[in-house]
């Protein structure tokens, strides 16, 4: 079996992290995948990589593609046709939940022969209703997994840890700080009442580090606070699962699924800072949680997704 994957290229020449996880564990689960990076924005970009990509699928003759984003699937559905190779496309968030994208990605579900959401709530988005999502016939929902190896304690780089925080208590801000979506500023508010009520905290942004660093930051902070306006299913609160890191999130995207029966993880279904602040105080008071046992019962470590995403590439390539 032959797989073809096609996604955006980030500024590294590879795919993101998540997605280029989700090619190893099917590498490693026997699958032969090829990769196609593309660096498309916009529309008319869109438009001008169809034929490039229309000639590597007659050349390299994949059995499936698969293609991550709607934008992408779009691109993929169009250079699909004519060559009988089904599309599998994986809807991840922005491009259901952003209404200016969401009817590029209504194309693309058309195209596609099946469709993956990675959360209940962006696929009745993407359908319109409930009612319509539940009888879809040709998607299912399919968050992506993490590789739960990646994020063992042995990892934990104490020492640079130390150099560069000291001994201060920090709360992980699920994002940067430049970011309208990830909501910063509803942050702010539920860590400085934090600080009010007597704990030393600081917030500390999610950007600019590597791997290493950034499963250290998750071992080593206090909790892991997500205040943002819309998200699909989050890597980032997977990630912060396979650590044992608190979680603090307001209800969206599929966060509640995610962490439900997890102590030291509260997800919180208003934006008060409130009752945010009260979240965070008992999760920096809990510890360590068993969010890498529930992402195991959930079937969302990587191995257990590509086995998964083998079961539909056999049935739409039937």
């Amino acid at each position: 079996m032959r797989i073809l994957f096609v996604a955006a290229q980030k500024d590294n020449g590879r795919f993101s992290p998540f997605v280029e996880e989700q090619k190893d564990a099917l590498m490693h689960a026997g699958v032969e995948v090829c990769g196609y990076a593309h660096t498309a924005h916009g529309i008319l970009q869109y438009v001008h990589w169809i034929p490039k990509l229309h000639n590597v699928i007659k050349e390299s003759q994949p059995n499936v593609i698969h293609a991550h984003f709607g934008l992408t699937g779009l691109m993929a559905g169009l250079a699909a046709i004519g060559t009988e190779v089904p599309v599998v496309v994986t809807y991840h968030g922005c491009d259901i939940n952003d209404k200016k994208l969401r009817p590029f990605s209504r194309i693309a579900m058309r195209l596609a022969r099946w469709n993956i959401f990675v959360s209940k709530r962006q696929m009745i988005n993407a359908y319109g209703t409930e009612m319509r999502a539940c009888k879809a016939s040709k998607g299912v929902v399919l968050p992506c997994g993490v590789t739960i190896k990646l994020f063992d304690q042995d990892i934990v780089n104490n020492a640079w840890y130390d150099e560069k925080f000291g001994s201060g208590d920090y709360v992980l801000f699920a994002g940067s700080f430049s970011s309208v979506v990830k909501n910063p500023a509803l942050a702010r508010q539920a860590v400085d009442l934090v600080k009010i009520e007597g704990r030393n905290v600081e917030l500390l942004e999610l950007k600019g580090y590597t791997r290493e660093q950034v499963v250290t930051l998750m071992y080593r902070c206090k909790a892991l606070l997500l205040t943002s306006v819309r998200e699909g299913s989050p890597q980032v609160i997977k990630e912060a699962m396979a650590c044992g890191c608190p979680i603090v999130s307001v209800d969206v995207g599929d966060v509640k699924d995610r962490v439900n029966g997890i102590g030291g993880c509260y997800v919180i279904d208003s934006r008060d800072p409130k009752k945010l602040a009260e979240a965070l105080t008992a999760a920096i008071a809990y510890g360590r949680t068993t969010g890498r046992e529930k992402l195991l019962e959930d079937g969302l470590d990587n191995n257990q997704v590509a086995e998964k995403l083998i079961g539909i590439y056999k049935y739409v390539g039937q």
